[in-house]
């Protein structure tokens, strides 16, 4: 079919649907919008439609002959006819909450049901089967990001994420979506006790399925468009937002603005649909399917409680359902991620100090050693200063050393644990205050534990290395046990949860001294049982690729956001919050109709 010029787009004259988040990238993108945009008019519902469009197993081509000969009550039949086990789509999804510019392209394929559940019940009821039942396969074509350059300050700083953002977005957009052919070799992660370690696999053949690309290099358009909507920076986020609400509205496709610590919590259910995708594997025909190893079901199954530990956030949550999630305890001042790395500013010396100021924290406690060159015996006219200077502390690495035991009862895990130096550090919310027992509340806390260790390291003028150390061992090891105390009150005083997994994410999540710690714990206190899923490091910062998965659960349970929304800058995920959690923020669709706000 001869290709058509696709018609002028907002953002080449004056308008207010694209602005200048679209006015960077290439016409070519969009080559297929003008084709697409005919379509629309004689089956607009299906193209909006919040359900899954069933994507035939030739892929794109034969799906848009479909659009183009079928009036909207037929598309509707489809629509809600049983979904096959070959149905496949793709999804772009954009992450720019904080500092990180990320951006993912994905595959999506059904490859079987849960033979265990009776899904054709839910099928019968709801016209498609449940995400929970149907086992989904996810494959990564494309995933990138670029991090601010923060040197030069403390910390992340506003003005410099968010050119950094204005700067790579649009590029890191076009090198998605112009790709054409496979990096070589997959991504695969696979778990060993409660951790994620990555292999790349390699692949026969490195071409594309039809289904993702279109034919001669030509980007397809997406099923939807995934992109973080909060909480986060409000003006970092909007050039994310924007950029999505533009490609949506081009492409005339859904978009879903997602919850990005929502993202975080269902990580780990994103490396099992991954692992699946290899699981149905197209006949020689194109007709016929054979199922290779046994696809899983999305793990953890909910209920499932969540820990999620960031820069900006430190949460208990229980996890009953995609968008219920119940707070269970959160940080009334600081963040866990945002105490860690003022730790790291107060401890470290000033050569070993560089970011991420966390991981170099964890680095220098655990993966170093000090050394001291030259010595000194102790004797009559040598003062403690000709001492200091006689001889020199150095840093180099090591193999990791945790030297750890976890407290076996509730009154270890209270109790401060002197040094060599005469200083203890005493666990937050440790001692009553004003007839309150404090150490049960359900609450976080870690402005005083860090306003402790500023005045120890300020103290005295010189602070040796080797004190420093233990200060960095015991400043995580104190923070970490408060993370865990209340993970223990709460499952201290439930009897009937039906769960066995806790999932840990968040950027504090990929500190491997936590993972340690949170095993060993649960394990002295009578919870080996539980089980503990922690994301791949490079999945525990902020990404794309967990936006987009998030964006999947939604768009599969029937949801979507329309083109008005913007940015949330705070926005809890529990429906008993004021702002009425995920769901109870303005701008969803339930099925192509407006959920009411609140």
């Amino acid at each position: 079919m001869p290709h058509k010029p696709r018609p002028a787009l907002a953002s080449e004259g004056p308008g207010p649907c694209f602005g200048s988040a679209f006015r960077d990238l290439p016409g070519d993108l969009l080559r297929y919008t003008g084709e697409r945009s005919e379509v629309a008019s004689t089956s607009t519902s299906m193209l909006l439609h919040p359900s899954r469009r069933a994507c035939i197993s030739r892929g794109w081509r034969q799906a848009t002959h479909l659009r183009r000969n079928h009036a909207a009550p037929a598309a509707e039949k489809r629509l809600q006819s049983k979904r096959t086990g070959n149905g496949r789509y793709t999804v772009v999804a954009i992450e720019s909450s904080c500092d990180d510019t990320s951006v993912a392209v994905v595959g999506v394929k059904d490859v079987g049901f849960d033979e265990a559940e009776d899904s054709n019940v839910f099928e019968r009821v709801f016209g498609c089967p449940s995400v929970e039942h149907r086992r989904l396969g996810l494959d990564v074509y494309f995933h990138e990001k670029i991090t601010a350059n923060n040197d030069a300050y403390t910390g992340i700083h506003p003005l410099v994420a968010l050119e950094s953002h204005r700067a790579n977005l649009a590029p890191l957009l076009q090198k998605a979506l112009v790709a054409r052919n496979r990096q070589k070799g997959r991504i695969e992660w696979h778990h060993t006790g409660d951790i994620y370690e990555s292999d790349v696999v390699q692949d026969d053949d490195d071409i594309r399925s039809e289904d993702s690309y279109a034919p001669h290099g030509r980007p397809l358009i997406p099923e939807f468009v995934a992109v973080t909507r909060g909480p986060g920076m409000r003006s970092n986020l909007s050039i994310g937002l924007e950029m999505a609400k533009g490609l949506a509205a081009a492409w005339n496709v859904p978009l879903v603005g997602v919850h990005h610590m929502q993202a975080h919590a269902l990580t780990p259910r994103l490396l099992v649909a991954q692992a699946n995708w290899g699981s149905l594997e197209e006949g020689a025909d194109g007709n016929s399917y054979r199922h290779l190893p046994t696809p899983e079901g999305l793990a953890p199954a909910f209920p499932f409680l969540s820990v999620l530990v960031s820069g900006g956030h430190t949460m208990l949550i229980d996890s009953k359902g995609l968008t219920e999630h119940t707070t269970l305890a959160e940080t009334q001042d600081i963040a866990i991620g945002d105490f860690l790395d003022k730790a790291a500013r107060a401890i470290l010396p000033s050569h070993l100090l560089r970011p991420p100021f966390g991981a170099a924290l964890e680095q220098f406690a655990f993966h170093s050693e000090v050394k001291r060159s030259g010595d000194v015996q102790k004797g009559v006219g040598f003062d403690e200063e000709a001492r200091a200077a006689a001889y020199e502390e150095f840093v180099q690495p090591r193999d990791c050393s945790y030297d750890y035991t976890p407290p076996a009862r509730r009154q270890d895990e209270l109790e401060s644990r002197p040094t060599g130096w005469g200083w203890a550090l005493t666990p937050p919310l440790a001692e009553s205050k004003g007839g309150q027992k404090s150490s049960r509340r359900m609450v976080y806390s870690f402005a005083g534990l860090l306003t402790s260790i500023e005045r120890l390291a300020k103290r005295q003028e010189h602070v040796s290395l080797t004190e420093r150390q233990v200060m960095a061992r015991e400043a995580q090891r104190v923070a970490f046990e408060h993370l865990a105390s209340r993970i223990l009150l709460h499952l201290s005083t439930i009897s009937d949860w039906q769960g066995d997994t806790i999932v840990v994410s968040g950027g504090v999540a990929s500190n491997k001294f936590l993972r340690h710690l949170l095993r060993g714990i649960l394990d002295a206190r009578g919870y080996g049982h539980v089980k503990l899923s922690f994301p791949p490091v490079e999945l525990c910062t902020d990404n794309a690729l967990m936006i987009a998965w998030a964006g999947i659960e939604m768009y599969e349970a029937g949801y979507t956001s329309s083109l008005d929304i913007g940015p949330i800058r705070k926005w809890s995920m529990d429906p008993k919050a004021p702002d009425g959690g995920i769901l109870g923020v303005g701008g969803w669709l339930k099925d192509g109709k407006p959920i009411p706000e609140g």
